[in-house]
């Protein structure tokens, strides 16, 4: 099977237009990226999927080989090169396109080769990173539920207990020496900081949110304002956002306590890594093809609202990374490991996303949030 170099997919060969083979045509409407690479990695063919994937349109590629796209050293090169080897379907998964013109990880890519063409290597390629992320999505809902029934027990198992405890403690305080009155105040401290620490898990509840028309420039401008007259101070912010983005349908006050704690762990880690000059970037955009479906119906929630926090700092420890969001989880000494826990649920709760991406230098956390609909008016 052999296909022309005419864009859209039949690619001008020898100055020759070709109607499309029935096998190419039936490739354009796969919406996973297929293209045909011949014995020198030059471009034969692309589907419109690929084009949007490689983001080059297929009039160029017809013009490029693979190497004009990616370095000689990428895995994929050497998947292709089993594949003609041994003439043999060859798979790899969670492969990474980096380069100047393409940023891409998780990607899952098949070779076949063509027995018509030989040569030839027909690559199907899958981007299976918002699979993971949605697995990891369903990973905090169940986490954040068990968290749930968990405070529900301890305020009703623990509180009353404490009170009598905190209460017993300070009676004893008035009537006990110096040397003992320090251990009074121990318990008494000890105490408060249980019952805080119940008070916070009791926000993982399954109460339904209250949502209407949010601004979420005005939210993102809030927290910084928040941020650098307190716990970010000294640490530069730099803003880059979208002005013609509409509103996010969601709970200010949450979205605020999520995007508080978020800023907050940036500036920790800056802090706590010595980073000189330590940046914030905060980003909003849009962005097309995201959707979720919505358990017991069939409907699907579109997620075009994009809002990222980034830092400079050192990045997240690879042993850490894959728990990030799962309760009593954290890197800090003095940490309860609820913050990032609780970021995933209220994400959830909006019915979004949330994922991360580390590396030395660079975090990024990425909400997709859903927009509003119809044309109420922001909230202030």
């Amino acid at each position: 099977m052999r296909f022309g170099r005419r864009a859209a997919l039949a690619v001008v060969e020898r100055g020759e237009h070709r109607r499309p083979p029935e096998a190419a045509a039936l490739m354009s409407a796969l919406p996973l990226p297929v293209v045909v690479l011949d014995r020198e990695n030059r471009f034969t063919y692309v589907n419109h999927a690929a084009e949007q994937f490689l983001g080059v349109s297929a009039s160029q590629l017809a013009q490029m080989a693979l190497v004009d796209l990616l370095p000689q050293d990428n895995p994929v090169f050497l998947l292709i090169d089993q594949v003609r080897q041994g003439d043999v379907i060859v798979a790899d998964y969670d492969m990474s396109f980096e380069s100047p013109r393409l940023k891409k990880s998780g990607i899952a890519v098949q070779g076949t080769p063509l027995p018509d063409d030989p040569g030839a290597v027909l690559l199907v390629m899958q981007d299976v990173s918002a699979a993971r992320t949605l697995d990891r999505q369903l990973t905090f809902r169940s986490a954040a539920r068990s968290v749930t029934g968990m405070a529900a027990i301890l305020a009703h198992e623990v509180k009353n207990p404490l009170s009598g405890i905190r209460g017993a403690a300070q009676l004893l305080e008035s009537s006990v020496g110096p040397a003992d009155q320090e251990l009074t105040i121990l318990i008494r401290d000890e105490a408060d900081r249980i019952r805080a620490l119940v008070d916070r898990m009791e926000m993982f509840n399954e109460k339904p949110i209250e949502r209407g028309a949010v601004n979420i420039h005005r939210v993102l401008e809030h927290v910084r304002r928040l941020a650098q007259s307190g716990f970010a101070a000294g640490i530069r912010f730099h803003e880059v956002y979208d002005p013609s983005l509409p509103p996010v349908h969601g709970n200010r006050d949450q979205l605020v306590q999520v995007l508080l704690n978020l800023v907050k762990n940036a500036a920790e880690a800056i802090v706590g890594g010595n980073v000189a000059n330590g940046e914030i970037t905060l980003v909003t955009a849009f962005q097309h093809g995201v959707r979720l479906a919505i358990p017991g119906t069939d409907r699907r929630m579109h997620l075009p609202m994009v809002v990222i926090v980034r830092d400079n700092g050192p990045g997240i420890s690879e042993d850490i990374r894959p728990h990030l969001f799962d309760p009593f989880v954290t890197s800090k000494p003095a940490g309860s490991g609820l913050g990032l826990a609780l970021v995933a649920k209220i994400v959830n709760d909006h019915g979004g996303l949330v994922e991360v991406e580390s590396r030395p230098g660079r975090t990024e956390v990425r909400m997709h949030l859903p927009m509003l609909i119809d044309e109420t008016p922001p909230l202030v």
